[in-house]
């Protein structure tokens, strides 16, 4: 990001899904610091391994130009399925956030209620003719649910008319409802996300809205750590309040 005088200039992008990956810091560093993951760290290899610090689930980023650069594995725990969710390297780090933040709530619901495309929905997501799940009011982003023989999967997939792939997500049918709906939540906040003006993806540049504003270096240089900070809180059980010992009334003497 180019700075003058204790800014600098920031690029503002929606719809959300065309801002490019992003900076895999904002899922890891939390995941890490906030949520107790442990990591692995081999010099010899380009990857990065988290696992959960009840060694379930593990997130992994394998920069493999044929395959998904993210997978998160849950195995299986007791009457709970195994699941698994992939994310391509241009799926931006805040809507992979929200799956991980979801997943890290300790207050999630434990039930499987929650509608996947309710957030849809409710953004004007639609249903085009030959398709029978949703797609953004551009055209651009797809959620659908598939069955099989071989289970169910929900598919995201972002691409212009015409054009290639530019990133896309699938996860397990069982995966717990509640994450899905996280990420689909995500997908439909209009909200813009920030990125540095200089890395603006070159893919569907005619598609988003981009703005520029500038913005003090130090917001920006401690906005993880806040988000960081934040994430913390919801680890920390406040210490409950001391109960005043019982102090029986005084006697009364004549």
């Amino acid at each position: 990001m180019r700075s003058t005088a204790g800014t600098v200039e920031q690029a503002l992008i929606a719809p959300r899904y065309l801002a490019g990956g992003g900076d895999p810091g904002w899922v890891t560093v939390p995941l890490h610091r906030a949520a107790g993951w442990s990591y692995g760290h081999d010099p010899l290899m380009p990857r990065v391994i988290l696992t959960s610090p009840d060694q379930l689930t593990q997130l992994r980023i394998d920069p493999d130009p044929d395959d998904p650069w993210w997978t998160i594995r849950h195995a299986r725990n007791a009457d709970k399925p195994a699941w698994t969710a992939t994310f391509d390297a241009r799926t931006p780090v805040e809507i992979i956030a929200a799956f991980t933040d979801a997943l890290t709530d300790p207050s999630a619901p434990a039930g499987t209620g929650a509608d996947p495309y309710a957030p849809l929905r409710e953004a004007k997501w639609d249903t085009p003719h030959h398709l029978y799940g949703l797609v953004s009011p551009d055209g651009i982003a797809l959620v659908e649910h598939l069955g099989s023989t071989d289970g169910d999967l929900w598919l995201i997939e972002t691409a212009v008319t015409q054009g290639p792939t530019i990133w896309r997500a699938l996860v397990t049918g069982s995966t717990p409802a509640h994450l899905i709906t996280a990420v689909t939540r995500s997908l439909a906040d209009q909200t813009p996300v920030a990125r540095d003006p200089s890395r603006i993806p070159g893919f569907a540049r005619d598609r988003m809205s981009v703005s520029t504003r500038r913005v003090p270096a130090a917001d920006v240089a401690s906005a993880l750590e806040r988000r960081v900070s934040t994430l913390t809180a919801r680890h920390t059980t406040p210490p409950a309040a001391a109960v005043p010992p019982h102090v029986p009334p005084p006697r009364r003497t004549r």
